[in-house]
């Protein structure tokens, strides 16, 4: 058996075997063409035979010697045929180790290789010039528009792109900002970029609101550091339902400013304000269609914040009509003052103040805030009760009601710590319809379902405010901070002067 034919690729590469079945084959037919040669020619078969078994030389030449005896002639003859066969054998057998073998490409025995000269007698190729077709900012523009590429086609009908002319009324200049007209009084400005998300982040203490005083303004303008003025809420003002508002409004007078000044310490006060300023700054994190602006005054480390009210056209006749309803509605809410003496007809400026310390972030705030009535529990604990008017509500109305009017009423009823409200509803002749009693802290549950606003992100804005604020205003200057279209940012502008109230108080404070 040939165990050769056998063999298998282990490996996955069959050149070896095949090589050698092939170099084996040729062997044996070269052998049985030499045997019968010789037995032709020779009368010994011992000869024939050692010839065909050994194929190298050595062979050969013994083959010739055993066959001498027979004849010159035909023993030459086989001696020259096997030595053929044996060059042969040896040639084949080299060249396939010479196959077989890997050269190495970069060893010595590859000079050629290594020698070889880095030259070529090809001449070196000139690439063309090269030409930017994306230039800078300073020469836009591509191909023929380039300057100074010459096309010899002349310009173009179209006039070259670029340079582009800058937007108008854009960047930071000193006059003109974001397309509106800067003012030449601007101080620093916040802009108002912070998300609700943001600011929901936040959580901002709020201190419970504690009173340190209070003052009375009555009819003539002259005021008492009392709660002469202070009125009684009305336990049966669902009697009242259909009332007419209107009754009295010939007698309606409103309000003017006054002096309301008092000796009070001051001591680590950050702000002293009317709660008037901040129910704006608090406002501002929802509603930004509504301008407004305050006095800023820095005073031996306390900030002033002082009441603007902006300049507004003429008030019609319905327009006066509509606000006396809501002094109508106060009136038909409460009963009268302690000290008794109703006023002829309404007085807009008989008041009652409580004097209000509280701190909202790291400031310490001192505020006035007018309280329209009070009330007790059965215990004679008093607290003070909030009224407010609106237009009774419909399909239309109510989002708009619960986003902005309710916002504006928890605001203000929660920053003086007043724990309810009563809302009187009226129609469009201004005739009573019905009345609402809320609890102030379950407003912001109302609105929490339907994710109109948030009490958090009110405070969290107005912390914001206040810090900026504090920390821009300089000592013994004067500021305007305003609230304007386009409505995206508080601007801080420089004041020539200073309200004489407080002026006086500062005084009589160093005193």
């Amino acid at each position: 058996m040939d165990f050769s034919e056998q063999e298998l690729d282990l490996f996955g590469d069959g050149s070896y075997y095949q090589n050698q079945h092939k170099y084996n084959d040729r062997e044996e037919q070269e052998t049985h063409n030499s045997s019968s040669a010789s037995s032709s020619s020779s009368s010994s078969s011992s000869a024939s035979s050692s010839s065909s078994d050994h194929s190298d030389k050595e062979g050969g030449e013994s083959s010739s010697r055993s066959g001498s005896g027979s004849g010159s002639g035909e023993s030459k003859s086989s001696s020259e045929g096997e030595e053929d066969e044996a060059d042969r054998n040896e040639a084949e057998s080299k060249t396939y180790y010479d196959d077989y073998n890997d050269t190495d490409l970069f060893g010595s025995d590859n000079e050629e290789y290594v020698n070889t000269p880095a030259t070529s007698t090809s001449p070196i190729p000139v690439l063309p010039q090269r030409i930017n077709s994306n230039p800078g900012r300073g020469n836009a523009g591509r191909g023929r528009w380039q300057s100074g590429y010459q096309n010899g086609r002349g310009a173009g009908l179209l006039p070259r792109p670029g340079p582009y002319p800058q937007r108008p009324n854009y960047g930071y200049g000193s006059k003109i900002h974001n397309g509106y007209q800067r003012d030449e009084r601007f101080v620093s400005d916040l802009k108002l970029t912070k998300s609700e998300e943001t600011l929901s982040r936040k959580c901002i203490a709020f201190q419970e609101p504690c009173e340190l005083g209070c003052y009375s303004r009555v009819e003539g303008g002259h005021v008492f550091f009392d709660d002469r003025s202070l009125r009684l809420f009305n336990r049966l003002i669902t009697e009242h339902i259909g009332a007419d508002l209107n009754e009295g409004f010939e007698n309606f007078k409103e309000k003017k400013a006054c002096i309301r000044n008092k000796n009070i310490p001051l001591q680590n006060i950050h702000f002293v304000t009317f709660r008037n300023n901040l129910n704006k700054i608090l406002a501002t994190a929802y509603i930004r269609h509504e301008p407004w602006e305050m006095g800023v005054h820095k005073r031996n480390g306390v900030v002033y914040l002082d009441v603007h009210k902006l300049p507004e056209r003429p008030q019609s006749e319905m327009e006066r009509q509509r606000s006396y309803w809501g002094y109508s509605f106060e009136k038909l809410a409460t009963e009268q003052t302690a000290y008794g003496g109703e006023p002829d007809g309404i007085d807009a400026n008989v008041e009652f103040c409580s004097l209000i310390k509280t701190k909202l972030g790291a400031h310490r705030i001192l505020m006035g805030a007018e309280m329209d009535c009070c009330d007790q529990t059965d215990e004679g604990r008093r607290f003070y009760v909030e009224l407010e008017t609106s237009h009774e509500l419909d399909y239309h109305t109510e989002e708009r009601y619960e986003r902005e009017k309710l916002l504006k009423f928890w605001i203000q009823s929660f920053l003086a710590g007043v724990p309810y409200i009563i809302i009187g509803f009226r129609d469009d002749a201004g005739r009573l319809v019905r009345t609402e009693r809320l609890r102030t802290k379950d407003i912001t549950q109302r609105v929490k379902m339907k994710n109109y606003w948030q009490g958090g992100v009110c405070l969290a804005f107005a912390d914001e405010v206040l810090c900026w604020l504090y920390g821009t205003v300089k000592e013994n200057e004067d500021y305007i901070l305003q609230f304007a279209h386009p409505f995206s940012r508080l601007e801080l502008l420089q004041a020539n002067s200073c309200p004489d109230a407080i002026t006086s108080h500062v005084e009589q404070l160093q005193s």
